[in-house]
């Protein structure tokens, strides 16, 4: 599955389209390297997104073509949430 459906389906970001424009600002790291949209992404990736001045890392759990709002938090586990100074 592509890096921006998967933040999209999983409800990290809202839209697929704002994560494709994180994914080229290089906001967005698959396994500590930097990634692109098309990217793609597999059960027991590590997936770190910056969000301002926060950087959360999730693992990757599930894949799913579509979620409901309780699928879409069982599609991965957080990691770590830090603030990025």
């Amino acid at each position: 599955m592509r890096v921006d459906k998967f933040l999209k389906t999983s409800r990290l970001i809202k839209r697929r389209t704002l994560a494709k424009e994180i994914c080229n600002q290089g906001r967005v790291k698959l396994n500590h390297r930097p990634c692109k949209a098309s990217s793609t992404v597999a059960v027991g990736d590590l997936l770190s997104i910056q969000f301002g001045h926060k950087e959360v890392t999730v693992r990757v759990k599930h894949l799913l073509n579509s979620a409901s709002k309780e699928q879409a938090s069982q599609c991965y586990q957080v990691v770590k949430e830090e603030d990025i100074v």
